[in-house]
């Protein structure tokens, strides 16, 4: 931690700061000596530093709280009188707040009596006039000895409130919360009481972790009052009404400043209204994805939030020491964008992953019901493609899947073919549509689920109906051409996803980094993979998959292959629903000379609704009579 005392000059910050830091056997800093010259001559001469003369000293100072605080932490005194100084010094590190207050006749006689500085005391009148005091912090009278004041600030020390909370111990709030506090982090935990339901649940979890730093609540009031402004609160609750009314229920006991985040799947346009909602009362608002599930949650999570950058600095620390790494040890977290971005991208997250969960079922419905392979046979040959550069986090937990026994029967057997959802993928679906990007594939992933929902249905059907190959087709057993259409059909399902992210990013002014993007889901998160660790270079130079090289590549030695699945799949009565569309997708998208001009000249013929000549200039409509004679 690093300890700012600050206030106006003369305040004593100085004599305090160099006391408490001995004290706490820490490094002292004084931020006068970090002034640029020029700032020196002007205060010396009794002129008042503007904003613009005080940037790059502020950003001097940033520069060296970061590194303070990597290294153990450091006092240093300084004046910081303006909110917006206090939250850029604040963006830098783990910081804590001592404001040494005082009388302006009090502080303008020590100016007079001071020997030595260069501050001179006509400026004192231009501090008092941009000092902001805070409503944050610990707030210190200097009318006491200086020994006096560093020991209630020593005492205050001690009983400082917590900044960081979580409401909600579901599975995810509570691993989270578990996440930090093992990183040293105080974290007051909140669950609503129930009677008869949910009773103390968030003291069972503080009794079941004692040796973590976890203060528990059950009353609301007294959870907000334990935590320290600008307060951080984090939503882990279910989406929906839920949210509404947990923001209601918190809104008038939070302050101005403070920041509410929400963990939870909100659907973005939600999360829009409500951050417009907030800031008109003066409140940070931050939706943010999280993948990984319970054991990204607990060890370390992919982190997606949006909402203000101001909001994002109160809270970036904490989130920092609990996301994941990626190979080159960063944090995986990015401000993702204001407003709901950070649950706009997590749900094209989830829909991602909806596709690639579907194309490794149909792979392993290929191999079973086609080739008639075993579970263990089919985990043999996938587990053989991760060395292909196929690997991935959904692959090495579907090869664990069909290894796994049930006694002497192998478990997923035993599994009813039932996909559940949770409304996510069905949300990029319509969002897709609202913008009139292409979607093929993802949207097949849903209906999947959608068609396996009707087990009754299906059930009943296939007891009238059965498809009945071409005697003479043979179902080839070709693991090598199916790992190359597996591979193909991944590519252009993250193709999907990303371009759906860029088309939505530019049409709310997001300017949300598709590198960054690919980089935060390397690992933490549900598609972490060797593919996406590759995104993170192709989106530095390409902003559409389709056109990077490294997809031109694999386009051109795996479409034969992919179309051959295809056929294959198709002629011996195989649903392969995002395979196909896959590929249906790529040849759409190759296609120079499409089939469309029928259908807009179906448009005009019985709407109206004209059309663009190839031999005329582009932009110019017509329209036809059809019926009537030459």
């Amino acid at each position: 931690m690093v300890i700012i005392v600050f206030g106006v000059s003369g305040c004593g910050k100085s004599t305090i700061g160099q006391l408490l830091a001995d004290q706490l056997n820490m490094p002292f800093h004084d931020a006068d000596f970090y002034h640029p010259p020029a700032n020196v001559a002007k205060m010396s001469n009794g002129e008042p530093l503007s904003d613009h003369d005080r940037i790059p000293w502020l950003e001097i100072l940033t520069s060296n709280i970061r590194d303070w605080d990597k290294d153990g932490g450091a006092v240093l005194a300084c004046s910081a009188l303006k909110e917006n100084y206090r939250a850029m010094l604040s963006s830098s590190g783990n910081v804590s707040w001592v404001y040494l207050a005082g009388s302006y006749k009090t502080i303008r006689e020590r100016l007079i009596k001071r020997r030595k500085h260069f501050m001179n005391p006509r400026l004192l009148d231009s501090q008092f006039e941009i000092l902001e005091e805070p409503d944050y912090g610990i707030r210190i009278d200097i009318d006491s000895s200086p020994h006096l004041i560093v020991k209630e600030i020593m005492d205050r020390l001690h009983q400082e409130k917590v900044q960081f909370g979580i409401i909600g111990m579901g599975v995810m709030g509570k691993n989270l919360a578990l996440n930090l506090a093992e990183k040293g982090e105080t974290v007051s935990i909140y669950n609503r009481h129930v009677a008869g339901s949910e009773e103390g649940v968030a003291q069972a979890v503080s009794d079941q972790h004692s040796e973590l730093p976890l203060q528990p609540f059950d009353d609301l009031e007294k959870f907000v009052q334990g935590l320290e402004s600008p307060r951080v609160i984090m939503l882990m609750i279910p989406a929906g009404k839920a949210v509404d009314m947990q923001i209601e229920q918190l809104e008038p006991l939070l302050s101005k400043g403070d920041v509410i985040v929400d963990g939870g799947n909100s659907f973005f346009k939600d999360s829009e209204r409500r951050a417009m909602e907030l800031k008109e009362k003066g409140l940070h608002f931050l939706p943010m994805g999280i993948s990984g599930g319970e054991e990204g949650a607990r060890k370390g999570p992919s982190l997606m939030p949006g909402g203000t950058a101001e909001g994002y600095n109160h809270l970036k620390t904490y989130l920092e020491k609990i996301a994941a790494l990626d190979k080159k040890g960063k944090a995986c977290i990015t401000h993702v964008g204001t407003g709901g971005a950070g649950h706009f991208v997590k749900m094209v997250h989830n829909s991602i992953e909806y596709a690639e969960m579907q194309l490794l079922a149909e792979i392993y419905s290929l191999m079973h019901q086609g080739w008639g392979f075993g579970p263990e046979r089919i985990a043999d040959i996938l587990e053989d493609w991760a060395g292909y550069g196929l690997n991935s986090y959904l692959l090495e937990i579907t090869v664990c899947i069909l290894r796994k026994k049930d006694g002497e029967e192998f478990l997923l057997d035993k599994i009813l073919d039932q996909a559940e959802q949770k409304g996510t993928g069905g949300w990029s679906v319509n969002v897709a549509l609202e913008y009139g990007v292409p979607y093929g594939p993802l949207a097949e992933a849903v209906m999947a689920r959608n068609i396996s929902a009707r087990k009754p249905q299906r059930e009943k059907l296939a007891k009238k109906i059965a498809f009945k190959p071409d005697p003479g087709f043979v179902f080839d057993e070709k693991p090598e051409i199916l790992r190359n259409a597996f591979a193909m059909v991944s590519l252009i399902n993250h193709t999907v996803g990303f371009d759906l992210i860029k088309t939505v990013s530019d049409e709310h002014d997001w300017g949300i980094d598709l590198s960054e993007t690919a980089r935060i889901w390397t690992n933490g998160c549900i598609i972490r993979s060797a593919l996406m660790e590759d995104l993170v270079d192709v989106f530095k130079e390409n902003s559409s998959l389709l056109e990077a090289k490294q997809s031109l590549e694999l386009f051109g030695k795996s479409q034969h292959d992919l179309a051959f699945v295809v056929t294959q799949a198709i002629e011996s009565g195989h649903a392969i629903p995002v395979i196909s569309s896959a590929l249906n997708y790529y040849l759409s998208s190759i296609t120079a000379s499409s089939s469309a001009n029928l259908i807009q000249a179906q448009r005009d013929f019985f709407g109206a609704h004209t059309y663009q000549r190839t031999d005329k200039e582009r932009g110019t409509y017509f329209h036809t009579d059809w019926q009537a004679n030459d």
